[in-house]
């Protein structure tokens, strides 16, 4: 008897890591519509068009944004434009998000993060990045491929592999994962000013996580904000975070 539920036990802990094999893109991306009316453009991109949200400014200093995995970023352009107005802003829909197109993988929001870069660079000779959470590791790795002036990662990780071995202790991730964003193994090939924003109450990204990001810079590049109270769903409303962002954009 006790062999016959050790059994059942087993199969059940193996069906549980196969349903987590298999449906952890769901888990990870969480389209969301673009609620907000905002001047957006189209990008042709491999696979899929992407809707990307702008504020224009032709010639100014441009900033490229990726949000979180549950981010409609057009509602983040309208207070981006007032904390920035001097500068252009591309806000970019992930596959599957607002009116892209396609669906999201680690592969394709690195892909698709390089052509929007080089779309952008065709008219805007300085080029700075902003990444809150999902985005943190997109922006990190577009940063240690192309130059850019600045780099702002908010709510950062070292990897989606390590927040996942926090938040599922009881399963073998590391065999399981495929979407790593392992921005810890880009980060020492990042030359640009870069300024780590975390939230001090995180219980989903820790501070600890950005702190080991922060460590694998060369030294002198990256500086590490944390704003006091904040957790990771309400950090863009405390003011220090916002303080913290204008300074690091100059």
């Amino acid at each position: 008897m006790l062999s016959r539920a050790a059994a059942g036990l087993a199969l059940l802990y193996l069906a549980v890591c196969v349903f987590m094999f298999t449906l952890q893109g769901a888990l990870l991306y969480h389209p969301q519509p673009a609620r907000q009316a905002v001047a957006s453009i189209t990008l042709a991109v491999q696979g899929a068009s992407l809707q990307v949200s702008v504020q224009a400014r032709p010639g100014a200093p441009a900033i490229l944004y990726f949000g979180g995995n549950a981010d409609d970023v057009s509602g983040s352009l309208q207070r981006l434009a007032q904390l920035f107005p001097d500068h252009a802003l591309y806000l970019m829909h992930y596959r599957g998000f607002g009116q892209s197109t396609g669906k999201p993988s680690e592969p394709a929001l690195h892909a698709d993060a390089r052509a929007l870069y080089q779309h952008v660079r065709r008219e805007h000779a300085e080029i700075k990045l902003i990444g809150r959470s999902l985005g943190s590791g997109v922006a990190a790795r577009l940063a240690s491929e192309q130059p850019v002036a600045r780099l702002v990662l908010v709510t950062p990780f070292d990897s989606i592999e390590n927040v996942a071995v926090e938040l599922f202790p009881w399963l073998p991730v590391r065999w399981l994962i495929r979407e790593r964003f392992d921005s810890a193994a880009v980060a020492g090939r990042i030359g640009a000013p870069t300024v780590l924003i975390a939230a001090e109450r995180d219980t989903l990204i820790r501070p600890e996580r950005t702190a080991q990001l922060a460590a694998r810079f060369q030294p002198g590049v990256a500086r590490l904000v944390v704003v006091p109270g904040a957790d990771h769903n309400d950090i863009g409303q405390h003011p220090a975070y916002e303080r913290a962002l204008v300074q690091a954009m100059h």
